[in-house]
């Protein structure tokens, strides 16, 4: 079979389900003459990058539909799931008070904090570092 057609049949597969294995395997081809094909041909890599996306476009959509029917048939887990990615009000959140009217940290406040960001694992650990070395 021409390779042409080898690799449009390749990217169909790609488009419906956006697994590389799953597609070699449905076409009869080797992960290692895609990848071999992939870094050979800018063109070749650059359908491949859009056939994947498309997939998953694909499987992006029919979950969203999946988790629908579940929230129609009040599924809590999927209630739930929704609400905290879809909804503000329901996100996670970390709220962090302080009594205190002076703007600066105390030692123990800094410490407090600096364990409250590392817990929640929203910020960088140079930021962490920062708060540290202007309190310590």
């Amino acid at each position: 079979m021409k390779k042409t057609k080898l690799q449009d049949q390749f990217f169909a597969e790609l488009m419906k389900v956006p697994i590389i294995q799953v597609a070699c395997e449905k076409t009869g081809l080797s992960r290692n003459s895609i990848y071999r094909w992939r870094k050979d041909d800018p063109s070749f890599a650059k359908k491949m990058d859009e056939a994947i996306a498309e997939g998953v476009a694909l499987v992006n959509d029919m979950s969203e539909s999946q988790l629908l029917t579940l929230i129609k048939e009040k599924n809590y887990p999927a209630i739930s799931f929704w609400l905290r990615h879809r909804n503000a009000n329901y996100k996670d959140k970390l709220e962090i008070t302080n009594k205190d009217d002076s703007e600066e940290l105390t030692p123990s406040q800094a410490k407090i904090v600096k364990q409250a960001l590392r817990l929640a694992n929203i910020t960088k650990t140079k930021s962490i570092n920062n708060i540290k070395q202007k309190h310590d």
